[in-house]
Order: C-alpha cells, then structure tokens, then sequence
C-alpha cells in the first residue's frame, strides 16, 4: 500500500473515526495489529488518513472492535468508497491554486446531508451572486491579484452547484440583519444580492431566517461564520469556521454540541421564513 497525496480533512475524518473505535475497546495499535493480522505502521498510517482503506476493511475492522452501530460503520464504509473512486471531483482542479481547507469545505458540502449556516457580517457564500462575492474579496488584505480574486470568485460560484445535485442537502441559512446592512459594493449590487436571496428561499431545500437586530444579543458572537454540515448519522457531523487563514473544521463531541446549541438559540431568535422576506423586501426597498 503506497502513500498518495495529502489527505483531505474527509478522509483524515475517516482515520480518526477508526482510531476512536479501536481506542473505545481499549485497544493498542500493536494489539489491534494482532487482531486485524495486519502492522502498526499500517494502521497508523490509516488512522491518520495517509493510507486508503476500503469500504470491507472498514467493516472487518469494526466487527474486529465489536462496533454496535451498523448505520456509523455503513456511513463510514462509504466515505471510503470515496476515496476509493478514480472519479475526479470538480474541486480538484483548483488543487495547489487555492488553500486546502477550500476544497475541503467543497467537498463537506458535496457530501452533506444537511447544512445549517449562521452568518453575521456577510451573505452565505452558497448565496452570493458574483458581484457581490468580488466585493468582499476586493476587502481583502493583502489585495489579491487580479487571476486571483477571478479564481476564487470562480470557485465559490462552482460551489453553488451543491444546490443543483439531484439529492441537495438540506439548507438552513440564519443571516443576522448586520449581513443584509453591510455595504459589499454598490446599492445595485446590494439591491440584486438581496434579491437574489429571494429568489433562492424559494427552494424546496433552502430555508432563509433573518435574525434582527432587536432579537438582541445572540450566541458565540466572536464568530462571523458559522456552518454546521450535518453528516448521515450525527457522530460524522462536522463544524466549520472562518478564520484568518481560512477555515477550521471542529468535529470533537463537545464541539459539535456546543455548535449544535448554538445553532439552536440562533434558530429561536430569527424571524421565520415568511417574516425574513418581506424583512428583506423593506430592506430591498430602503436602497
């Protein structure tokens, strides 16, 4: 078995999966080397998402460790089938022009069964149109080169296309009134933005909830980024974050629960759907 190319966050998530099973029963890497009749740097390196692992691995490996729960073992048998596939994803070519944690974040949202996003200071970048997105990456320091600012603008208008998969994920958007305020361009730019936003409430799977300055303090405030990318079964669920240098995913429980929470209190201050667009009407109409 051979050592390919850096892991994405997926498949390193695949290895810690497999490490916290085997560590649940107590087991050394030396003892489960026993168990499997395989090596230690083998399981290591699996374990740390540098080797593959196949889909009947996966499950010997469970049976192995006596995991109860057949829906996590079969959500975890197909995220390696994944990387298993010769298919090239779309994200694939941006791969050494853009920072690896974008194409994680494409390749979370391509296999999502649920998104639930809180933005404070900005549109969702799932919803930008692109002149708004060049607005914000135009606030950029330092400035990005002109192929640069095109690239990334191209990029997150590829990633709208998790909306038009046959089976889209679930989407819960919690936009504070800040974000529909802020000036990224010109009033036109603003008025088509905030149309734009209606206009994809109407999906089926998009739901839009305005949270207004009146609701008042809301939780985890030092965050203008939030998305909670829900998994097939909830131990896979993943929380990204925005940070200078990119993103952070967080996947330890407590994380995941604090973020669940927080997602809640968000849901409980905003407006429901209907009240969020005429609220984004008014604001339309205030430009």
């Amino acid at each position: 078995m051979s050592v390919r190319k850096p892991p994405t966050e997926r498949q390193r998530r695949l290895g810690v999966e497999l490490r916290k099973m085997r560590e649940r029963v107590g087991l050394s890497l030396v003892e489960a080397a026993v168990l499997h009749r395989t090596d230690k740097t083998t399981i290591s390196n699996t374990e740390s998402g540098r080797f593959g692992v196949s889909a009947d691995r996966v499950r010997v490996w469970a049976g192995n460790y006596s995991c109860p729960d057949h829906e996590y073992v079969d959500a975890l048998a197909e995220m390696a089938k994944e990387r298993r596939a010769a298919n090239k994803n779309w994200w694939d070519e941006y791969r050494g022009v853009l920072a690896a944690t974008a194409l994680d974040l494409a390749e979370m949202e391509y296999y999502a069964v649920g998104l639930r996003g809180v933005q404070i200071t900005h549109v969702p970048g799932l919803l930008q149109t692109e002149d708004y997105t060049r607005a914000v990456f135009q606030e950029a320091v330092p400035s990005l080169a002109p192929d640069d600012l095109d690239r990334k603008i191209a990029f997150r208008m590829k990633r709208h296309g998790v909306l038009e998969l046959p089976r889209p994920p679930e989407c819960v958007f919690l936009i504070h009134e800040a974000a529909l305020r802020m000036r990224f361009g010109s009033n036109a730019v603003i008025k088509a933005q905030l149309g734009y936003l209606l206009e994809q409430s109407t999906r089926e799977h998009v739901v839009i909830r305005v949270v207004p300055f009146a609701a008042g303090s809301y939780p985890s405030s030092g965050s203008s980024s939030t998305l909670y990318v829900q998994g097939p079964v909830p131990q896979l669920d993943t929380v990204q974050i925005d940070v200078p240098t990119g993103s952070t995913f967080l996947h330890s429980e407590t994380h995941l629960a604090n973020y669940r929470t927080v997602v809640e209190r968000m849901r409980q201050l905003a407006m429901s759907p209907r009240s969020s667009r005429d609220f984004i009407r008014s604001a339309m109409r205030g430009l």
